[in-house]
């Protein structure tokens, strides 16, 4: 009966990976066909390079297509790359695992991290109301604490993790428990006003900067990649789907010349503002990468974190969102990578092999 179980148990990891990778092959030729569109054919000798180096480093040319994407996205193929599949296969369960899912309980973060630069201020969990200590909040007196200090604040949900969706802006006048309660389980934030620089590059829609941290096995935390994410016109906030996307310099912040649009073509300037990027440096930088260093030594047991990070009017740094799982790498490994060399993590299918190895 156990030898059954067992082999059932194969079946079905076996089943779930491969349809894992066949859904993450398709996208990534997607974005191959599309920067195609724009740069013209990636070259066969490229190609041939994905495919050998995908088979001798990762046991398998099922990684070569996000190898494809990114070499086409460059313009060029380099050795360290993670393919995303890989870094979905192997990366997150063995560096994040369960851990990394307690960044998608937000009403958690600004306790599990005793600091302020989140700027949570209360939530709704499991039918009760509780306010930035998690101490309950009764019912009849939840809009007096929310709006004490503003007439405007922000409601994120949890069941909506990192997509930009499930994020609702909620005004006093207008504040109904029932919709919170329809959302389900999240957290209230002060609403940020952002800092002019950001205004300028798209006005009324809060930009964002994605900072990824890792930490190796000596506790040191590095960062390994920084993209300016920014919203479109009519939209209150970043989405995933329309967003578009800059890289910056990990030292000095400076934005690169090229925009990345949400299906990886290219442009010099926001498509809606017509705003450039070239020659512009984001604002507090290093303020930014010293607050996302120190709150990773503070949870080391997810090895990779992403940070969306605001700066906001008065030139303050705070931390909308923390992502330790499943934290998205396709454009900063294509453009800003190898991201993850030096740390080994491309042996980590060894693993399962040797579940003795570290990394």
């Amino acid at each position: 009966m156990g030898k059954s179980v067992d082999i059932a148990k194969k079946v079905l990891v076996k089943a779930k990976w491969t349809r894992y990778h066949f859904l993450q092959n398709k996208t990534a030729n997607e974005v191959l066909q599309e920067v195609e569109k724009q740069k013209g054919k990636t070259k066969q000798s490229i190609i041939g390079q994905c495919d050998k180096y995908a088979k001798e480093r990762f046991g398998s040319k099922i990684y070569a297509p996000w190898l494809y994407a990114y070499s086409a996205i460059a313009g060029e193929f380099r050795d360290g790359w993670i393919p995303d599949n890989y870094f979905g296969r192997y990366m997150v369960p063995m560096l994040q695992g369960d851990y990394g899912d307690v960044s998608f309980l937000k009403p958690l973060t600004r306790n599990l991290f005793q600091s302020n630069l989140f700027p949570d201020i209360g939530a709704y969990v499991n039918g009760i109301w509780l306010d930035s200590k998690l101490e309950v909040i009764p019912e009849a007196k939840v809009a007096e604490y929310l709006f004490r200090r503003s007439d405007k604040i922000v409601y994120k949900a949890d069941n909506e993790p990192f997509q930009g969706l499930g994020v609702y802006f909620l005004k006093k006048s207008t504040f109904d428990m029932k919709k919170i309660k329809v959302a389900g389980n999240g957290v209230f934030q002060e609403y940020i006003q952002q800092h002019p620089f950001f205004e300028e590059i798209m006005p009324g829609s809060v930009a964002t900067i994605r900072i990824t941290t890792v930490i190796d096995l000596f506790g040191n935390v590095s960062v390994r990649s920084s993209i300016l994410r920014v919203g479109r016109t009519a939209e209150s906030h970043v989405l995933a789907k329309t967003e578009i996307r800059i890289t910056s310099d990990l030292i000095s912040g400076e934005l690169s010349p090229v925009v990345y649009l949400p299906n990886f073509q290219t442009t010099d300037r926001h498509p809606d503002t017509s705003y450039m990027f070239s020659g512009k440096r984001l604002p507090f930088f290093d303020k930014c990468i010293d607050a996302v260093c120190s709150l990773h030594r503070l949870f080391p047991q997810s090895r990779c974190i992403g940070w969306d990070v605001i700066v906001d009017k008065n030139g303050d740094v705070k931390i909308m969102e923390w992502n330790g799982k499943g934290n998205g790498v396709k454009l900063a490994e294509a453009i800003q990578g190898p991201c993850f060399a030096n740390l080994d993590w491309d042996k980590l299918h060894l693993r399962e092999k040797e579940p003795n190895l570290c990394y």
